[in-house]
């Protein structure tokens, strides 16, 4: 099957939000986060994760994975922030699509009130979606930093992509801790 990368477009994000929840739905920290599944609606979690996607489109680095003989169809996705120094200052445009996101989340939850594909895991589009950033990150100089709930098997894997480990966060809810282990990409010299 022929995979194609490209930047994340609206028609895309229905796709990709499934294959978010998807990937997903046995993770530590979705776990965690959502520890009483009673309480968790996955119509609301889809609608919130469009509103993200959308965001994403603006103002930040999403890449979807499809099969290139069946260019609707999602295979995995990657979501990063953009490259910038810990000194860059926000500018007001960040500033503004920041609180746009926010209100569309609070208009989200208004509305529904409080409350890649697992089939193609171990077919290398993780690395093909990484390798998008990682490289314009090379070109730019700069570090890549992820976070993984998973130690095993995903240290391993993305050793395999140039991070190393730096160091494990615990999220602490009353007793209740989920390990979320911290990984930095140094950039590699170009061929």
């Amino acid at each position: 099957m022929p995979i194609q990368i490209s930047r994340l477009t609206e028609s895309d994000i229905p796709g990709a939000v499934t294959v978010i929840q998807e990937a997903f739905a046995n993770d530590p920290y979705n776990l965690w986060v959502y520890n009483d599944r009673t309480k968790l609606d996955l119509n609301r979690n889809r609608v919130s994760l469009g509103i993200r996607c959308r965001w994403g489109i603006n103002n930040a680095l999403f890449y979807v994975a499809k099969d290139s003989d069946n260019d609707q169809k999602i295979l995995g996705i990657a979501m990063w922030m953009p490259p910038r120094s810990s000194e860059t200052k926000e500018t007001w445009g960040e500033w503004l699509e920041g609180w746009i996101l926010w209100t569309q989340q609070v208009g989200m939850n208004l509305w529904y009130g409080r409350g890649g594909l697992n089939v193609n895991q171990g077919k290398g589009i993780g690395k093909l979606l990484a390798r998008e950033v990682t490289k314009m990150a090379d070109e730019k100089g700069r570090r890549c930093y992820l976070e993984s709930s998973r130690d095993v098997p995903n240290l391993k894997i993305y050793e395999a992509m140039g991070f190393h480990f730096v160091q494990q966060m615990d999220c602490d809810d009353d007793g209740d801790v989920c390990k979320l282990f911290c990984m930095v990409r140094e950039p590699q010299k170009l061929p």
